[in-house]
Formats: C-alpha cells, structure tokens, sequence
C-alpha cells in the first residue's frame, strides 16, 4: 500500500461512520491525517473506535442550518479544514420513474445533492481564506449513465458531477482542487435499501464481474487530497470496473 504524506492536514468526512466514508477514514488516518468525522447515525458513531486523531459529530448534512452550526463546532476544535470528502449519501428504494413517491425523491436529492452543496457552501470560503483545499466529491457510475429504477439516485449524482466541475473552474486560480469519483457499487448498508434486482443489473453492467472493494475507493481518494494532486481539478475520476464509456 502506498502511503500519501497527510501530516499536519486535517480531513472532514461526511458519513465517515461506515461504507465508503469509514474506509476513507482509516486511509487518511494511516496517512497521518487528523480527521473529522461528520455522520447522522448516532449509534454507529458512539460505537466507532479508530486509531489516530479523531473528532466525531453528529451532523445532518441535509439540514443547512445545522451544517451551518456544525461548521462553527467544528471551527473551535480546529483552525483549518484542508480536505473535504462529501461522502454520505443514500440509495433510495427502487421504483419506476412516474412510480416514484415525492417523500423519496425529497430524500435522496436532499442528502446525494444538496448535502454535497451545503457542505461546500459553508467550508470552500475557509479554504479560500488558507488557500489551500483538496475537495472530493462521491458521485457513482449511475450519474453517468443513469441505472434504471434509480432516477433520483442517478440524477443527485449526475448533479454532484456537474457540481463538481463548476466548483474546479470557480477556484482554479487558487491552490484548491475539487474532483469527484464516479465508483460502481460496492457492498455497504446502501444495498440494504436497493432490491436484489436492482443489485444483479448493477453486477451484471462491470465488465471486471464483481463490485468495487471500499478499500479500492479509498486508495484513489488518498491520492486525490495529497499535495501530489497539483494540477486535476474539475475532473472525474472512473472507478467503475469497466463500465464507463465515457
């Protein structure tokens, strides 16, 4: 395993308590990485025991005002952010596009989307003030190519995507760099809220015949919020076994 030199950098991970978000964790902690944990299960949370400098908060990032808030807790335990991994999300049920009920919908855009922009909202102008910040955004595979019975899935992560992109361009002339993966799925608690359908299509679409390892994301996003990562910004990173076409 390559190490990537994170001293003295600290890291806020959203929906950092599990999945892809814990294995993230544990990769930047090895790197020597101070890191920030922000998640909205409160058991998982408590419960989560992990070597290294860690501080933990009980945030939901699809409320702005407590992001906010969060923000401002997070600001009096430590005088920087350098690294933001918005990672939390959810998968929603699986349904028909004209099926699909409007709470879902709400549930899934509010979280896959307007989390990831509350997030920046509220932490970019302190990277800004530093100039200084290595931004990673968690978009998925569906977002390129939109999987059937997710629309609002796909459709947050083809928004965080474009998200992606308008806030590269927005901060190229700084020391900031704003990328986002685009992973196929992987075996997380995300597939407890997907049918066993939905799970075999995804499978059956990655050329390489088995989904992505966490710890495979994790590797790529180490780099990614290195100071190596000099010059990518705006870009999206393939993690999809094959899968892409473009």
């Amino acid at each position: 395993m390559n190490k990537f030199d994170l001293k003295n950098k600290v890291a806020l991970v959203t929906g950092g308590a599990q999945g892809f978000g814990l294995a993230i964790v544990e990769r930047l902690l090895q790197s020597e990485a101070e890191v920030i944990i922000w998640d909205n299960d409160e058991k998982v949370l408590s419960n989560l025991k992990l070597n290294g400098k860690v501080h933990k908060f009980l945030v939901d990032v699809t409320d702005f005002d407590n992001v906010q808030k969060s923000t401002k807790e997070t600001f009096s335990m430590v005088d920087k952010i350098d690294i933001l991994i918005n990672n939390a999300g959810i998968a929603g049920p699986s349904h028909k596009t004209w099926e699909y009920p409007i709470e879902d919908w709400q549930k899934v855009i509010d979280i896959d989307l307007n989390g990831v922009f509350y997030c920046c909202k509220n932490i970019v102008p302190h990277m800004i003030e530093n100039n200084y910040g290595r931004i990673v955004n968690i978009a998925s595979i569906a977002g390129k190519e939109g999987n059937p019975n997710a629309m609002p899935y796909s459709a947050a992560k083809a928004g965080v995507i474009a998200l992606t992109k308008s806030l590269g361009k927005e901060l190229a002339d700084k020391n900031i760099a704003v990328n986002c993966v685009t992973p196929a799925a992987a075996k997380t608690r995300i597939f407890d809220q997907i049918s066993e359908e939905h799970i075999n299509y995804m499978l059956s679409k990655i050329p390489r015949n088995r989904f992505v390892r966490v710890e495979e994301l994790a590797s790529m996003v180490a780099w990614m919020v290195s100071d190596e990562n000099s010059f990518t910004t705006g870009a999206v990173f393939d993690l999809s076994g094959g899968r892409a076409t473009y």
